[in-house]
Parts: structure tokens; C-alpha cells; sequence
């Protein structure tokens, strides 16, 4: 298809220029609002050739430098070649590029995590400063001006409304069959005059199809042709085969107990392996007419989808493989009816989530055993990729599960610990813990309770003994006995397994997500 084609507004034709024009017009220490959300979306090309600017200014001496917003993660033609450039003072909220979390772990970058349905609306209360400039991609522009959304929504609608200035880059890759797949949502207000957001099913339409943006604000229109990034995953290992397996034999359980309906509750679930065999374990399932309310959409739905197992998915983004991205690009006319891409600020909702009792499925790092989870750093202080959504959907949740092999470095390293190096869900977010070795309800107990459930049903049977000895003696000799610790010895926990010489980068390669 011709990309002349996807500008149909005659006044945004004489702003369509090259990607190095285009980057020419960002300008160092500005905030810059771009697209994207867990590879998907994302500008292909001016932050390529912003990147060889900012390299050639930084070469001569000068500090070139500018704060990065997105919808999360992107991919290296974005974080890769603005972190490697050194152009980057600021990141938020959410990133999973090697290059950008050394450069955040050497302290050469600044980078916030932030809960991603708190995004829209920091910056709209001012939270975050000025934004200056928007970088969306969009998959064409209407003669009205209207945009047709691309591959995810994230913080969009946002970033084309706050910002000053906005660039657009119009992909002619993306299939013109994403056109009336979204909901974009312009009800939301700001206190004291918000609203309830009207959205009681997950397949209900609240908004519309389109973006919006003001035309005087856009400064450049560049074409590109190029693809998303695409998540390899693997087949699902033993591991994630029984993890999804004790998942399955609770649910079962629950619609036993009246407390889940036959066809379950919408579904949310993180990225990753894990998540995928969850999937592929619902689609060989007892359950039926299932739906999604979620963030992500990856290979584990599509495959429900395709199946008819799952009705209907929501979310604000794809993060697909390259054999799921080519099934969705052929079948995109069968898919479309069937999904809905809305912005973040809604699709990670509290009020939405709690109303429609979303069943949450996340990954973690580890967990302690009293039911703290930490999902966003190693050894405590080394952050892996972030926060994400997991928070927005596990505080909110109808059922709250979180899941991880219950040891990891091959052995050496225990994903149950006496005490979480860092906690991003406390106890009382947690209400599921799941490893390959069993599945943990803590709901009803306290903490002495969980921790007794959580050693003998996740902890691996090599650290269960150690466990085991540590709760009872922290019981004994802890100043109080409902949530009793032995501080320095829980600390240094994560020590022991560290062998002279070993660095963090070798734990750092057992979390990847």
C-alpha cells in the first residue's frame, strides 16, 4: 500500500518530512511523550536519527539530554539507541532495554517507576512537569484529521493533548484493519469533577475509534514502513507446565465453591512464559465463553481467541511473537471483532478493575514468607525492568496471584525468601502464591499461617528445611510474634548464595522478562 495514502488530511501534507528533519525540531531538555507499550506502536525512525544527533553534539562536548516518557517498554530502535547515545536524562515509566537498565543501575540515568494507570493522569495534575513534545505513531490520518490508532494505545491520547507540539509518524507496516479495533475514551475529568467511568462489561464500548489532535499542534509528519518488535517465547518448559497446572486444578476449586462462575472471571495476565502456558492451559480447559481485561494481549489468548475458548479480549497493546504477529495480520478481520485496544489510563483502571472482578496473574523475583512480593529488583537494589501494571491489578483484584519457578541460578537461589529484598506488593495485595511446586491461598490467615502454607506448598524441598528453621527460631526470638523476623540474618539471606568473584549481572540474566 502506497504510504501517501495513509495522509489523507491536506493540511498535514505539507508537514510530511524526513525522520532527521523531524528529529531536528526536538530540542535538548524537553520531555518528550512517545508511543509505544511492550514493543508495539512504538516511532521507528526519528528516535534513530535523534539518537545520531544527540550522539554528534555529546561528541563534541556538549550535553545533549532529554526525558522519555512511553506507555512502557519499547524496543532497541527507541530506549536502545537514545541510552547508547547518552540522550536520555529521564525515564519513565517503565523500561526493559539492557542498555537502559545498566545505565539506571550505574546511575548514569534517572528513571522512575511508576504504576501505569498513574501515568495519564500525573501528568495531566501537573505531577511530572511540562510536557513538551509528542512522538506518536499512528497507522493513518483521516481527511478529517482524525488518527487511527496503531498496534497499542498506551498513553496516547495523553501525550497528543498535553503536549505542546506533537510529530507523528505514520507506519504503513501496520495493517489498515487495526481502523475501528480501538476505544479511546474522552470522558475522563480531574477532581473534583471526574465521573464514574461507564464501563461494566469488558466488551463494552465506552468511547471512540479515533485520536484527536489539534493540527496547528503538529510540526511533522514522517512515513515509515517498518515493523514492530516482536517477544519471542518459548515453548512452555516443565516448570511453567505445572504452574499453570496447579492454577487450573484452583480455579476448578473455585467454581466448585461458588466463588468463581463456570466461565471464571475476566482475566489479566503479566508477559512472559509463564503467563503463556497459563493460557495454553485454559485453552485445553474445562472452561468456556471466557473473557480478558487486561493490558497485554500475547500468543496465549490469540490462541483462545482462534479457538473460540476465550469471547473477547481488552487490552491496550500487543506483545506477540513473530508466528502470533503474522496470525493476527492475516486473520486481522476475524480478530477484529473480538478485541478492543483502549488507552491505559483505562484499561489498567482500579475503579473498572475492582467493578468487573478481574482475576490477576503476574510473574514476580521473589516472595517472602509472609507473602510480600518483589517484582522489580534484584539483591534490593537492582532494577530489572519495573512495576508495570501488576500493581494496578493486584491491590484491585477479585483473586490476586502472583507465580514464579521456586528457585532459580540453577538451584543456588531460592525465589522463597525469608524476607523480600524489596517489596512491590505487600501481604496484603497478595492473595495467591504459585510455584511449580504447588499453590498457596493465603486468604484468611495471618501471617504465621501464610508463612507456614508458603514454605511447604512453594518453596522448593532444598530450602524448605532452612525455611522452615528460620520462621521458628525468628517466632522464639523476634520482639513480636505476629510478623517475627531475625533482621539481620533475613537480610543476609541473600548473600549466601553469592560465591566470591560472582557479579550481579549473573543474577540479573535469571530475571529477564
Amino acid at each position: 500500500m502506497d504510504t501517501s495514502s495513509r495522509i489523507l488530511c491536506k493540511a498535514l501534507q505539507n508537514k510530511i518530512m524526513s525522520a532527521e528533519q523531524a528529529a531536528a525540531l526536538i530540542p535538548s531538555g524537553v520531555n518528550v511523550g512517545m508511543s509505544g507499550f511492550t514493543g508495539s506502536g512504538y516511532p521507528k525512525s526519528v528516535p534513530g536519527a535523534l539518537a545520531k544527533r544527540i550522539a554528534e553534539v555529546n561528541r563534541e562536548g556538549q550535553k545533549f539530554r532529554i526525558g522519555v516518557w512511553t506507555g512502557a517498554s519499547t524496543a532497541p530502535e527507541l530506549d536502545g539507541v537514545l541510552a547508547e547515545a547518552d540522550g536520555v536524562e529521564m525515564r519513565l515509566p517503565y523500561q526493559s532495554d539492557p542498555t537502559c537498565r545498566r545505565r539506571i543501575n550505574e546511575g548514569r540515568m534517572e528513571y522512575i517507576d511508576i504504576h501505569l494507570s498513574h501515568v495519564a493522569q500525573f501528568v495531566w495534575f501537573g505531577f511530572l512537569g511540562k510536557l513538551d513534545i509528542a512522538l506518536v505513531e499512528v497507522a493513518g490520518i483521516l481527511e478529517d484529521g482524525r488518527l487511527i490508532p496503531s498496534s497499542s494505545v498506551g498513553n496516547n491520547k495523553t501525550w497528543l493533548e498535553q503536549a505542546d507540539k506533537v510529530i507523528l509518524e505514520v507506519n504503513s507496516w501496520q495493517s489498515p484493519l487495526l481502523e475501528g479495533m480501538h476505544d479511546i475514551y474522552y470522558g475522563t475529568q480531574l477532581p473534583p469533577h471526574r465521573m464514574p467511568i461507564p464501563l461494566v462489561h469488558p466488551e463494552d464500548r465506552i468511547g471512540e475509534k479515533y485520536l484527536h489532535c489539534d493540527p496547528e499542534k503538529i510540526i511533522a509528519v514522517v512515513e515509515t514502513h517498518a515493523p514492530d518488535r516482536n517477544s519471542p517465547f518459548s515453548a512452555p518448559d516443565e516448570n511453567s507446565m505445572l504452574i499453570a497446572g496447579h492454577i487450573l486444578e484452583f480455579f476448578e476449586h473455585e467454581v466448585k465453591k461458588g466463588r468463581l462462575p463456570k466461565n471464571l472471571l475476566p482475566l489479566q495476565s503479566g508477559v512472559g512464559n509463564i503467563a503463556n502456558a497459563v493460557m495454553a492451559g485454559l485453552n485445553n480447559g474445562p472452561f468456556d465463553n471466557l473473557t480478558a481485561y487486561t493490558e497485554v494481549l500475547q500468543d496465549g489468548m490469540l490462541d483462545m481467541l482462534r479457538s473460540g475458548k476465550l469471547a473477547m479480549a481488552s487490552a491496550t497493546a500487543f506483545s506477540l511473537s513473530d508466528m502470533a504477529l503474522e496470525e493476527l495480520n492475516r486473520n486481522l478481520a476475524f480478530y477484529r471483532d473480538k478485541i478492543i485496544l483502549r488507552p491505559q489510563e483505562i484499561s489498567n483502571h482500579p475503579e473498572v478493575i475492582r467493578r468487573l472482578g478481574v482475576i490477576a496473574m503476574n510473574g514476580m523475583i521473589e516472595a517472602d514468607i509472609y507473602g510480600h512480593v518483589n517484582s522489580t529488583h534484584v539483591m534490593g537494589s537492582s532494577i530489572m525492568n519495573g512495576i508495570g501494571g501488576s500493581g494496578d491489578f493486584a491491590r484491585n483484584a477479585y483473586i490476586s496471584i502472583f507465580m514464579t519457578p521456586s528457585q532459580a541460578k540453577n538451584g543456588k537461589i531460592s525465589c522463597i525468601v525469608p524476607i523480600a529484598s524489596h517489596v512491590d506488593h505487600t501481604e496484603h495485595d497478595v492473595q495467591v502464591i504459585v510455584t511449580e511446586q504447588g499453590l498457596a491461598d493465603l486468604r484468611g490467615l495471618s501471617p504465621n499461617q501464610r508463612a507456614k502454607v508458603i514454605i511447604e506448598n512453594c518453596a522448593h524441598p532444598d530450602f524448605r528445611p532452612a525455611l522452615r528453621d528460620y520462621h521458628r527460631r525468628a517466632y522464639e526470638g523476634s520482639m513480636g510474634r505476629h510478623t517475627p523476623h531475625l533482621l539481620d540474618e533475613a537480610l543476609s539471606w541473600h548473600q549466601r548464595y553469592l560465591k566470591e568473584g560472582q557479579m550481579l549481572q549473573d543474577l540479573q540474566e535469571v530475571f529477564q522478562m
